[in-house]
């Protein structure tokens, strides 16, 4: 963790009303400003999910930038769950996060988590981190008593990798941060790019 003393106070914006985010934020930044970014998050049609998530986490930044006066480096984060070649949005009910973790059972699937950085002289720093999770077989009755609870209803893939669903997933190879929402390693380098970080 870096120093404290070594940081520019109050100098960045998160772009994210995300209690993980901001979590995960802490670890390496102590001082940050919140502005939630309020953006379209429609796929456009033919668009990839790397470029769909890079595309988000970059509207994200531009819109927290601006949402907190065009003055402070702000940064934009997305993270998406992937099984194929979907996307695997938020649940819009309790069974469809159902029939998502069904899915997602027995399976190996992609987390795609992408962070913008937008400075204020006007430019984009841009990166992204895959990771590949495997699920076990989560049993069907196990799958519905989950999602009576509210922890798959705001996330991706309608789970999250710190929560219940932890005890059946076999393997994460990539980057655990990234799944719950902030690719560490990656924001790290791009904030002291930034000069954010020493």
């Amino acid at each position: 963790m870096s120093d404290p003393s070594t940081l520019i106070p109050s100098a960045l914006v998160l772009a994210s009303a995300s209690p993980r985010r901001q979590e995960l934020l802490k670890h390496l930044v102590t001082d940050f400003l919140i502005a939630p970014a309020d953006i379209d998050e429609t796929i456009n049609p033919g668009e990839d999910p790397r470029n769909y998530v890079i595309r988000m986490a970059r509207e994200k930044a531009v819109a927290g930038f601006s949402e907190a006066g065009g003055i402070r480096t702000t940064l934009g984060s997305d993270t998406i769950v992937v099984l194929g070649d979907e996307v695997l949005g938020k649940p819009v009910s309790r069974a469809a996060a159902c029939s998502m973790l069904g899915r997602l059972s027995g399976q190996t699937h992609q987390v795609y988590s992408a962070v913008a950085l937008k400075l204020t002289n006007g430019e984009l720093l841009e990166t992204i981190n895959l990771t590949a999770v495997t699920f076990g077989v989560m049993p069907l009755e196990w799958i519905k008593q989950y999602c009576q609870s509210d922890e798959p209803m705001d996330k991706a893939g309608a789970y999250a990798v710190q929560g219940a669903t932890a005890q059946y997933i076999r393997c994460i190879d990539g980057s655990y941060t990234g799944v719950m929402g902030l690719p560490l390693f990656e924001t790290a380098v791009i904030l002291r790019q930034a000069g954010i970080l020493t």
